[in-house]
Formats: C-alpha cells, sequence, structure tokens
C-alpha cells in the first residue's frame, strides 16, 4: 500500500480556515491515504515535502518541474543517474489543489477591491446628493420674504362651517378645500371661482350620500394630481378622482377619527393616521389594505410623507414624534415638546418642523431624537397678566428642499420662518381666527391658509369674530443686493 503524506501550509495562501477544512477534507476523500500534519506536528520548519515510497533502487523523489526542464539523456547513462519517472495521482491533485488555494487567493484580493469601490461610489454619490439640497437651500436663503399688501391678498369664501384642511394640486391651479360642514370644495387658484363642490350630508344618511356625513379632518393628493382622499370623524376615508370629483373607493377599518392622510411621492401608496392610535397603509390602484403599524400612546394628530417608504406622525398628548420604517416595519421616536403636538410637515427626507400647544415650534433632523432647534412662544401669549398662556400653534408647513417654513395660530398670525437664522416676519392677514391648514405651493409663489372660527380637532373654543375662508398669500421675494438679483434671475 502506498502511503503518502501531505503537510499543507494554509496561512501561506491568506485564506480562510473554511476553505482550507474544505480542501483537506476533499482530499481525505479522494484519497484516504492522505493525511494532514498541522504546522509545528512533524514538520518545526514549515516546509511540507511530497514522499513517495520507492519502488526499487533506481527510483528517487524528484520535482515534476525539473522533470520538464532535464535535457534528454542516452540510454546508458540512465541507469547511472537519478531515474526520472511521471507524476503520480496524489501528487497531481496536491498541483491542483495547491493551484486552486492560489486561484482563491486572488479572488478574495479581487472581491476586497470591488467591495472598496463600490463604498467609495456610494459615498461620492451622497457627497454629490448633499450637495444639491444645499444648492437648494441656498437658492431660497437668497431670496427674502416680504409681506404682502393687504390688497394682494385674495379671500376664497364657501364654506359655511370652519375650515380644517386643504391641498394644493401638484400643478398649483386648483386647491381643494374641506370643512366641519362635510363639504369638499375645488377652486381655480386664477380666478378664485370654484370649479366643483360635494356637498356634505347629514348623519345617520350615510347609506344613500355620496360623501362625508361628518367633520372632514384631513386631506392628501397624489404627486401626479389623480386622486384625492380625505378622512373625517366616521372613521372613513374616501378616493376620489381629482379631475373629475368622483367618488371612487371607501376605505374602513380605523376605530377613529381620521386625523392625517398622505400620498407617498411618485406612487399610490397612501398612508393614513387616527385617533386609535395607528398607522394604516393602503393601495389605492388595487383598493386595497396594505398593513397596520403601531407605537403612540395617545391620538395622532398628524401626518406626512414625502418619496422615501417612510411617514412621519405627530403624536398629541405622548408628545413624540415618530419616524415610520414602511419596509423594515420600525419606529423611530422623537421627544422635545412640553405640550401635545398637533401638526408635522417635511422639508425634506432628512428634516420636519412640528407645532404644539404650548406654543412652540420645533426643527427637527431624522438623525437627531432631539430637536435642532425651538422657538417657544412661536406665537405669543394671551391672557390676564400672570395667567398668561401660549398661543397655540395650529398648523405648519414647509416650502420642500428650502429653508422656508410658516407656522399658523389660534390668534390669526402666520409667521414665516427662515431656518438657520434669526429671521422671520410675521402677517396677520385676517382679523382673527384659527389657521387651521397652511399650504406652500409647488413653486412657491403663494402660500394658502385655511381659517376658521373653532380649531379643527375640537371645540375647546370659538371665536365668534372669525370669519371662515381661505386666504391666497402672494409671497414676494426681495434680494438683498443688486449681485444676487442677478444670481436669482
Amino acid at each position: 500500500m502506498l502511503l503518502v503524506s501531505v503537510y499543507c501550509y494554509a496561512p501561506k495562501y491568506q485564506i480562510k480556515l473554511k476553505t482550507y477544512l474544505a480542501i483537506k477534507r476533499i482530499l481525505i476523500l479522494t484519497n484516504p491515504h492522505f493525511f494532514f500534519l498541522s504546522q509545528g506536528d512533524g514538520d518545526p520548519a514549515g516546509k511540507g515535502k511530497v514522499r513517495a515510497k520507492k519502488p526499487n533502487k533506481y527510483n528517487e523523489e524528484i520535482s515534476s518541474e525539473s522533470e520538464t526542464e532535464s535535457p534528454a539523456v542516452p540510454k546508458k547513462r540512465q541507469s547511472n543517474e537519478e531515474h526520472v519517472y511521471e507524476e503520480t495521482p496524489q501528487e497531481k491533485k496536491l498541483r491542483l489543489a495547491k493551484l486552486y488555494l492560489e486561484q482563491l487567493k486572488d479572488e478574495e484580493e479581487k472581491r476586497a477591491e470591488e467591495d472598496s469601490f463600490e463604498t467609495d461610489l456610494i459615498a461620492g454619490r451622497l457627497q454629490e446628493e448633499v450637495l444639491l439640497i444645499n444648492i437648494l437651500c441656498n437658492f431660497f436663503s437668497v431670496i427674502q420674504l416680504i409681506p404682502p399688501d393687504a390688497s394682494e391678498i385674495r379671500v376664497l369664501r364657501g364654506h359655511k362651517l370652519p375650515i380644517t384642511c386643504l391641498v394644493i394640486a401638484p400643478d398649483d391651479k386648483c386647491i381643494f378645500s374641506a370643512a366641519k360642514d362635510c363639504s369638499i370644495i375645488k377652486w381655480d387658484v386664477e380666478s378664485g371661482k370654484k370649479l366643483h363642490t360635494i356637498p356634505g350630508g347629514r348623519k345617520g344618511t350615510e347609506d344613500r350620500h355620496v360623501g362625508h356625513t361628518a367633520h372632514i379632518l384631513c386631506m392628501a393628493i397624489s404627486s401626479d394630481g389623480k386622486y384625492l382622499a380625505t378622512g373625517d370623524m366616521n372613521k372613513l376615508i374616501m378616493i376620489w378622482e381629482a379631475a373629475t370629483c368622483k367618488h371612487l373607493y371607501k376605505f374602513t377599518g380605523h376605530k377613529g377619527p381620521v386625523s392625517g392622510l398622505s400620498f407617498r411621492k411618485g406612487t399610490h401608496d397612501l398612508y393614513s393616521a387616527s385617533h386609535d392610535r395607528s398607522v394604516k397603509v393602503w393601495n389605492v390602484d388595487e383598493n386595497a389594505y396594505v398593513e397596520t403599524l403601531f407605537g403612540h400612546q395617545d391620538a395622532i394628530t398628524g401626518l406626512d410623507s414625502l418619496s422615501r417608504e417612510r411617514c412621519v406622525t405627530a403624536g398629541g398628548r405622548d408628545r413624540t414624534v415618530r419616524v415610520w420604517k414602511i419596509a423594515e416595519e420600525s419606529q423611530l421616536v422623537f421627544h422635545g415638546h412640553e405640550g401635545s403636538i398637533d401638526c408635522i410637515q417635511l422639508i425634506n427626507e432628512e428634516h420636519m418642523i412640528t407645532g404644539a400647544d404650548d406654543g412652540s415650534v420645533s426643527l427637527w433632523s431624522v438623525n437627531k431624537k432631539k430637536p435642532l432647534s425651538t422657538v417657544k412662544l412661536a406665537h405669543g401669549c394671551h391672557g390676564d397678566a400672570g395667567l398668561e398662556q401660549p398661543h397655540w400653534v395650529a398648523s405648519v408647513a414647509a416650502l420642500q428642499n428650502s429653508d422656508t417654513v410658516a407656522s399658523g395660530s389660534h390668534n390669526s398670525q402666520v409667521n414665516v420662518w427662515k431656518c438657520g437664522q434669526n429671521y422671520r416676519f410675521l402677517y396677520s392677514p385676517f382679523q382673527s381666527g384659527f389657521v387651521n391648514s397652511l399650504k406652500f405651493s409647488s413653486s412657491g409663489q403663494f402660500l394658502v391658509a385655511g381659517v376658521g372660527q373653532e380649531h379643527r380637532l375640537g371645540r375647546w373654543w370659538r371665536l365668534k369674530e372669525a370669519k371662515n375662508g381661505i386666504y391666497v398669500i402672494p409671497l414676494k421675494r426681495k434680494p438683498s443686493n443688486p449681485e444676487e438679483a442677478k444670481v436669482t434671475e
């Protein structure tokens, strides 16, 4: 029986132990007469050699490489020199194993280089995206907004009860508004005329009335302007065709009033929030429910989303802001306000703004659990001396991918803020009223405010002197110097 011992020095090839053991197992299975010696066992020098038992006195061990390099010799001389024999099957397997180890080493090095290149490429793309966002923010920073004249503001009236919510069509040509009278009105921005009215119904007429029969609290429009979604106190979500105001679907499932709606940008995925403390995901194209997410400890008061598969919510009295990662089914929790957080809006994918009934407005980053900045008593106080109470912040809005945000309070005041600087202008285009909804146009040319005599979420008190209406406020820009004016042009 031919017995061959092989010493394989795996660390020389810098491969994983798992690969080395696999090769070892292959060699043992293919030839049971192979056995391996670990480094230091029988070969302290660390240099293994292949040995073969001599069949006769003429056979001596030589390397396979020398066989090819040896010159031809006459038969007479062969008898006096070392006998050369062909490579044995065992030696061939060992040689192939070594070649395989070298290939593995080369592949590992190549893979490491590719991983390093891919990492650098991703880092470069992220830097480009950050640079683009900074450019956009700097563009809007160049242009400072100034309060418009009262004569330049247009007022749209048509709802009988307080306005609760509104949205602007992606092309800035139409405004959709809803109110506590359960009606929905579509407005033409240029002329200020009503294009369509969906009347509200009375309580108890749900079976025969096409529309809402309870206070409408929220609404959203898809980024392509195809679908309009509305939610009410009766736990219902209704889907409409935005162009014709035709009723399409009705979503049921929430166990409390629907207080927040938002379409994921670029899709027809709809996120909804409710006083039942849950967030639900719907597919409007398929008229289908997808999933429900839980986490808030109190009624959710607001919701917003952009392009990513995530949404943000304001948790009311649980005083938390949450970022919901839909695909991962996880959430991030943020703390900062001292009162009920009643409104929330995303500025971009990484930043958001919130308002609370403690009178504060906060700016957040999704990468930090505390606010980046908070303005306390953003709209001042009211009440007798020593008993002052802050004006509630009832609504917030953001001009997307810019540094311009706005907040509205129940003192009829609209504040426009410039993030990152101590800059704002205060404007009160109406005598009094709750600013229940604020929206910037996509172009940044105007701001729309929905005003009512009551807060959108309840009837804690009523401002009788206020008038229910929609105010279209032009955003006037004034470059700070001529050079910046040229850049703007």
